[in-house]
């Protein structure tokens, strides 16, 4: 997923901070955690969280300006004023030129009310207009003011046989927005399944420097042991030696595991926003829910709920909406009707005096007589990209049902091994407990010892690996579907959005 591209990133920026960040924070007080709390406080304050957030209200306004675009639309136009003062060339009724001096202003004002077609492609307008002429240098008896306008008219602009864009947008850009909400949702699983890997990164190196503290009190009371042994005479020197260097391991593997405990408290801070040196103490998320999967049904639920079965559709809509774009540029028929009222006045109300019938109605016609094959090679190419389109979505169909078949197989696979890795955890846990106290009773050699301590400490850490790739498989297959298998629930409604 693209969210795990963050870990890389933050690797390289951990280690700068570090020590200082975390001297302050062994002076606070831990907070605690469960899972879904820092799930919840991820998505609430991350800034991955938020810029999901951002992305998917870009994507309403977007919407909403396709929207719009069907709406009228009332516009003013105009130009106040135009003011004009120069030396004018002018060629007499001889062929001789004479400059004039020239001064004057020209207003012009516009109120239009315009609608789309949508069904056509075309327009449709409701329009009238204003425009006054001032001549400041009129001679006497001219008049200085003169008035033009057009009381109303109604004009039409209609492509015949062309591409109509707003027909293939109203089916396009829905589909572009409902996918959008729908990857909003996926994105922000996506923050779940990532800051459940920060959750058990940090969980499992608390878990580490629990084993090494742990380890490093056992090590030291068998080295006092044997000292004694050895004073008497039992325990050779030379393994008192290898004890004594058992002991320094063991504060050096505490010293690790303490530096990667702070390493990842850090990252998980820094991702869901809370302060760098904030303490942690996290809950280990134990209590597995209790469901089952049917492949059948995820694959149905993935296929109802994500944003890729929407993109199928989208793909092919616009492959067919490009072929009919290359058809409808073969040539170009426009038609143009206006009919209205205008006028001309000394005085702007007698404007709309008597005005004159205004009418215009013109075909214009762009038909290419001989291209070389040009709109043919279009219209090839756009069929050949729809028919690409089509194979290409066939393919991203099975992949995605693969993907969603795999997932599920994969968690119900963690799922049991889970519950093996915690058996082994406990049988580990108790032979280790045996195994020391028949060491203090002098009856395991100091060599079984180290041997079931080992195993107590690799089962100890496979469980919790084991639990790190269920819950991280859990929020992949919410992810997936965009369902909760666990409350049986949606998590994307679109009546509700």
């Amino acid at each position: 997923m693209k969210i795990r591209r963050l870990l890389f990133l933050q690797s390289f920026f951990i280690p700068l901070t570090l020590g200082a960040a975390f001297n302050f924070a062994q002076a606070q007080e831990a907070t605690t955690f469960t899972l879904k709390e820092v799930v919840q406080h991820a998505k609430d304050n991350s800034s991955y969280a938020l810029r999901i957030k951002t992305v998917r209200e870009n994507s309403y306004w977007q919407y909403r300006l396709f929207k719009a675009d069907y709406n009228p639309q009332l516009r003013l136009t105009g130009t106040i004023p135009q003011y004009y003062q120069s030396y004018n060339q002018i060629t007499q009724p001889d062929g001789s030129i004479e400059f004039l001096e020239v001064k004057q202003n020209l207003m012009d004002l516009g109120l239009g009310l315009e609608q789309v077609i949508g069904a056509t492609g075309g327009t449709v307008s409701v329009n009238t207009s204003t425009n006054r002429f001032d001549n400041f240098l009129a001679f006497p008896g001219e008049p200085q003011t003169q008035y033009s306008g057009v009381p109303v008219s109604v004009a039409l602009q209609q492509p015949i046989f062309a591409y109509n864009r707003f027909k293939w947008e109203k089916k396009i850009e829905p589909l572009l927005y409902e996918e959008s909400k729908r990857e909003y949702v996926a994105d922000m699983e996506g923050v779940s399944v990532y800051v459940t890997q920060l959750y058990f990164d940090y969980l499992i190196a608390q878990v580490n420097a629990e084993i090494a503290t742990t380890n490093l009190k056992n090590t030291e009371d068998i080295f006092s042991i044997e000292k004694k042994r050895n004073e008497m005479g039992v325990t050779p020197e030379d393994e008192l030696l290898q004890i004594e260097l058992q002991v320094l391991n063991a504060k050096q593997a505490r010293a690790e595991a303490q530096l990667s405990l702070e390493k990842t408290a850090f990252a998980m801070n820094s991702f869901i926003g809370l302060n760098q040196s904030s303490k942690l103490n996290l809950i280990s998320p134990v209590d597995i829910p209790d469901f089952e999967v049917d492949v059948d049904r995820a694959i149905e639920l993935a296929f109802q709920n994500r944003a890729e079965a929407i993109g199928f559709d989208r793909q092919k809509t616009v492959a067919e909406s490009q072929v009919a774009q290359a058809k409808g540029e073969r040539f170009q028929v426009l038609l143009n009707a206006r009919y209205g009222y205008n006028n001309a006045a000394l005085n702007f109300p007698d404007l709309y005096q008597n005005p004159n019938t205004q009418a215009l109605v013109s075909l214009g016609l762009l038909v290419p007589i001989l291209d070389w094959g040009r709109n043919k090679a279009r219209m090839s190419m756009a069929m050949a990209n729809q028919e690409l389109v089509e194979y290409t979505v066939d393919q991203e169909l099975i992949n995605f049902q693969q993907e969603v078949f795999t997932q599920v197989k994969t968690f119900i696979m963690i799922k049991d091994r889970l519950n093996v890795s915690k058996v082994s955890d406990d049988v580990a846990q108790r032979r280790y407990d045996i195994a020391l106290r028949r060491y203090q009773t002098g009856n395991v050699t100091i060599t079984n010892l180290n041997i079931a301590q080992n195993e107590k400490d690799s089962n100890k850490r496979a469980f919790y690996t084991s639990l790190q790739d269920f819950w991280v498989a859990y929020y992949e297959l919410r992810a997936l579907t965009l369902y909760d298998f666990e409350n049986e629930t949606l998590l994307y409604r679109p009546e509700l959005d």
